[in-house]
């Protein structure tokens, strides 16, 4: 069972239940500093994957929430190597 030490993340508001998260993983949380994107490359590699579907620059008011609903699905489910081959969604809500 994978255990989770830390979590990483910008100071954006998608992560604003980082108090609950924290509590219910028991692992803290840790915010990297603007601009410093080499502190989070998970981040970045994130969105290379999202870029894939929304390219940069454009306005993500041009795409409805249910396409974005669908991008964050596939992304979520997808298997990913350093997991054992599992997605990270499936092994988030196996921790809660």
């Amino acid at each position: 069972m994978l255990h989770v030490k830390t979590i990483t993340t910008y100071n954006g508001s998608e992560f604003s239940a980082h108090t609950y998260v924290s509590e219910k993983i028991k692992a803290p949380v840790f915010f990297a500093d603007p601009y410093s994107s080499w502190q989070k490359g998970s981040i970045e590699n994130a969105n290379k994957l999202i870029r894939q579907y929304i390219p940069k620059g454009v306005d993500f008011d041009d795409f409805s929430d249910d396409f974005i609903k669908s991008v964050q699905y596939k992304l979520n489910r997808r298997p990913i190597e350093n997991l054992d081959f599992s997605s990270p969604s499936k092994l988030f809500f196996n921790l809660l």
